[in-house]
């Protein structure tokens, strides 16, 4: 049985939900990459993998012509064998502190989001980024997410009227349902 949770903010759902981002059928799907574009572990191989190889040839290309993709920055690329349209690919920080590293994982999410806009894309799903390999706190990171992703929406022009937080473990799904909590609690009645 599938979790989620959700809330609007503007004209746009916010749900948080338990399951794989690699079966998500949203417009497009969010990688947490690495700055070479490079299919590491986590959710980037998994996506890697499901998609096939027009991700890693497409990476290739943005990488000789482009060099590293910066932390906090995002690029896109099709997605091959997945349900969604487009693969958003961001890279967030390695966790060092808040102070160095939230701006970083706030600009990841918003980066994202502003490119699923100028796809034109409805809907989008996250995974938690930094919050594996790179040792982003999980309530930390899902606090700086939920919050990045409602000012963003709170701003209004989006074409966006889903956004997904897809969490794959049950404590990234706990941690997500709570900061979500959070935010309704500042938001108040929308």
């Amino acid at each position: 049985m599938e979790k989620s949770t959700r809330c609007r903010i503007a004209n746009t759902d916010l749900a948080i939900l338990a399951g794989d981002i690699t079966q998500q059928d949203t417009d497009a799907i969010v990688n947490a990459a690495n700055s070479r574009l490079r299919g590491g572990g986590g959710v980037d191989g998994a996506i890697h993998r499901a998609a096939g190889p027009i991700i890693d040839r497409q990476c290739r290309v943005y990488i000789r012509e482009h060099g590293s993709l910066p932390p906090g920055r995002a690029m896109w690329t099709d997605s091959g064998n997945l349900k969604a349209k487009y693969v958003i690919h961001t890279v967030g920080p390695i966790y060092r502190n808040d102070e160095e590293s939230e701006p970083i994982l706030r600009s990841a999410y918003q980066e994202s989001l502003r490119l699923a806009d100028d796809l034109g894309a409805r809907s989008i799903s996250f995974p938690a980024i930094s919050a594996g390999v790179y040792g982003y706190p999980l309530d930390k990171a899902a606090r700086v997410a939920l919050t990045a992703i409602t000012d963003y929406l709170r701003e209004g022009d989006t074409s966006l009227v889903l956004v997904q937080m897809v969490c794959f473990t049950d404590s990234s799904y706990a941690a997500f349902h709570r900061a979500l909590k959070g935010c309704e609690a500042v938001m108040g009645d929308e």
